[in-house]
Parts: structure tokens; sequence; C-alpha cells
């Protein structure tokens, strides 16, 4: 997705080429059990705050929440950004995102509902359906557009922004689509369903691995009174957004629609989450910081402002892939 040029320049670093590292994997259809017993953690995160987002609009009038927000970025890096959306009215989200370009960093589209049409100028082309994800590098450039392929009915997802080191900014393009039945799950003893789209959770490998920033995007389904924990490195930045329901963080209510910044304590081991007396859906995401500059112009995030004025120029010149 699109998002309107907001300059933000910090101090410069170069971008080598590079090609990003690469793990996908095999597609697990079946739902896994974890262990009947684990550890528990012995200090788990607490909240440092908690997020609204923001109502706006994006590509071709699309309305959503920017839940993660540039001055946000420094704090969660390696991520960039995270826009929900949803609507029953196809006047928010018919005219979806036509072509724009991309550079620097990976997109992550995770549809709950709703089918959408990704082409782009490398080449590939996907149909993103209900629990599937759209995994895409955008490297050292790539034009897309990701059209809705429905006229009425609900359109539901997220679109996470992961930004990529310095050395493999300049990376070629790569793209992957991933089906619902081709994402890895598990199922807790406590009823908790995780689909593992990124990272590992209780030992299944999600369906894409990053060695520079180690992301861990899971998928949470907490049935009412449902407890679920996950290990954390004390390192990472880590967030958890609830869009159904509501849960408990170390004894903190985080109601839907809020984001949940886990605090960072060299101490702490990971997180626990309370569903209390609903059913409670979120995302837990987390990574490992790269502490490099980010300077972002829009749909282009570098390290610094002549690399973003190099993005410009390649772009109106059209030479993006």
């Amino acid at each position: 997705m699109p998002v309107e040029p907001t300059p933000a320049a910090r101090t410069a670093s170069a971008a080598a080429h590079a090609t990003p590292a690469v793990h996908e994997s095999t597609p697990q259809s079946p739902i896994a059990s974890s262990p009947a017993s684990s550890p528990g953690l012995l200090r788990p995160r607490r909240i440092e705050r908690l997020i609204a987002g923001r109502a706006t609009s994006d590509g071709a009038g699309v309305k959503l929440t920017r839940v993660l927000t540039q001055d946000l970025q420094q704090r969660l890096d390696p991520f960039l950004m995270l826009d929900a959306f949803g609507s029953d009215n196809p006047d928010e989200y018919i005219a979806g995102f036509p072509d724009h370009p991309h550079r620097g960093f990976e997109t992550v589209t995770y549809m709950i509902a709703g089918r959408m049409r990704h082409r782009d100028s490398a080449g590939n082309e996907g149909l993103l359906e209900n629990g599937g994800v759209q995994w895409m590098t955008a490297g050292r450039g790539v034009i897309h557009s990701e059209i809705p392929e429905q006229e009425h009915g609900r359109m539901e997802g997220f679109q996470l922004w992961l930004n990529l080191p310095a050395q493999d900014k300049m990376a070629a393009p790569w793209y992957r689509d991933f089906t619902a039945a081709q994402l890895p799950r598990l199922l807790t003893p406590a009823g908790v369903q995780v689909t593992v789209i990124a990272g590992e959770s209780q030992g299944v490998a999600g369906a894409v691995r990053r060695d520079a920033t180690a992301p861990l995007y899971l998928d949470l389904r907490l049935p009412a009174g449902a407890r679920f924990e996950q290990a954390l490195p004390a390192d990472h930045n880590a967030f958890v957004y609830v869009y159904r329901g509501q849960l408990s963080i170390d004894g903190q209510a985080v109601p839907a629609q809020r984001m949940a910044i886990l605090g960072n304590d060299p101490q702490a081991d990971g997180v626990r989450l309370d569903a209390g007396d609903a059913d409670a859906l979120a995302l837990l995401i987390a990574g490992r910081p790269l502490r490099e500059p980010i300077v972002q112009y829009g749909p282009f995030v570098m390290n610094s402002e002549q690399q973003i004025h190099a993005a410009i120029a390649d772009y109106r010149a059209g030479r993006l892939a």
C-alpha cells in the first residue's frame, strides 16, 4: 500500500547490493499440537503503552487505521508500519491500491476476509484470499497494484512493513503467496489456535524466516479464559494488536483496536496473554532491531536522503523493476 510522502531525514548510511536470505518452511496444512506441558515464563514483559491508531485513507480512497505510525519506527525497529483495514461497505475499499512503487523494505499482507489481486512490474501475479498471506520484498524497487476482486461483502486484513538491512535494500525483488492451508498452525492445550506466519512458536516454524530481522508474526485466537505464552528474545522489539475481544497482558487490559507496545526488559523472557470472558483475536509481532538510520519518503524507505533522491529519480525515469 502506498503512503503520502512524509520526509524524515536522519544520519546517512550507504546501501550495498545484496540478496536477502530467504528461508521458506514446507507448507503444513494440518494443525500441530503443542506439548501438553511447557515451562512457564519467569519474567513476562509488561505493557509500555497503548496505541489507538489513526484513521486515514490510502490508495484510491481505501479507509484504514494506521496502527504503527512513522513516529514509532525507531521504537519498534525493524517494523515501519502496520495498517488495519476492515469494512462491509464496498465504497470504502473497492477502488483498492492502483499501481504504486516501493523500495527498501518488505510488505506482509494478511487477509482475514475478502479477495485481493496482486500484480507487479517484476511479472508476479497472485490472488490473496481469506486467511492467506502475501510476502513481498521490494528490494531495489517494484511497482505493484492491489485491487479487490469482490463487489460486496467484507474486506478485512492487515499490512505490515518490515525494514530491510542496508546491505539488502538494493536486492532483487521477491514475492510469494501463501494460502491459508499452507500456513503452519498449532493448537495449544488451552485451545489457543496459532497461525505462524513468520518465526517460530512452540516448535512450529513459520512460513518465512529472515535472518537479519528474525521477525515473529503470529495470529492468535484465544477462547474465553485461555492463556498463551510466547518466548521472546530480550533484545527484540515487540507489540500486540488486539483486533477482536479483549486481552490482559501481565494484568493490564488491552481492548479491541489497540496496540500494546511491550516494554524492553533485559531480564524478560517472553509475553503472557490472557483472554477474558469472551474470545479474543490478536496479532503478536516481534523482531530484532536493525539499529540503522531510517529515512522514509512515502513508499521509499532508505538510510539517507541521497538514497531517497536516487529512488525518486529511478522511479521517474522508469528504472524500477
